[in-house]
């Protein structure tokens, strides 16, 4: 199975996040592709920007932006195609922009993914 790990975008790239992946809609400030060393930008199954805007990162609405974006996620069909590329890699990284490293979309979708390859 898929090992899927996350990393800022502001960290340093390694060779142990395998297959780097950009999951933001928006692309992070201040850095390069060259310094990213992303494989992709899947920025189709980011949160849409309504509910990216209407959540604003704000810490008491996480489990709320999360239900939404879950609901976002299972009428995606973008969703179906990025788990067919995760099982090529036994290792891929979902990059974020996103300042707090434990709530943040990326956190979600990992999760989503995760049971969406395991069948729970």
């Amino acid at each position: 199975m898929t090992k899927i790990l996350l990393k800022r975008a502001y960290a340093e790239p390694s060779a142990a996040d395998g297959y780097r992946v950009l999951v933001d809609r928006l692309w992070p400030r201040g850095q390069s592709k060259i310094k990213l060393q992303l494989d992709q930008w899947a920025k189709s199954i980011a949160p849409s920007t309504d509910l990216r805007k209407g959540w604003d990162h704000d810490e008491d609405r996480f489990e709320e932006f999360a239900t939404y974006y879950r609901k976002e996620l299972n009428q995606n069909p973008a969703v179906d195609e990025f788990l067919e590329v995760l099982d090529q890699h036994p290792v891929v990284t979902l990059v974020f922009g996103a300042k707090n490293e434990q709530i943040n979309h990326a956190v979600v979708l990992r999760n989503y993914l995760l049971e969406q390859l395991t069948g729970s």
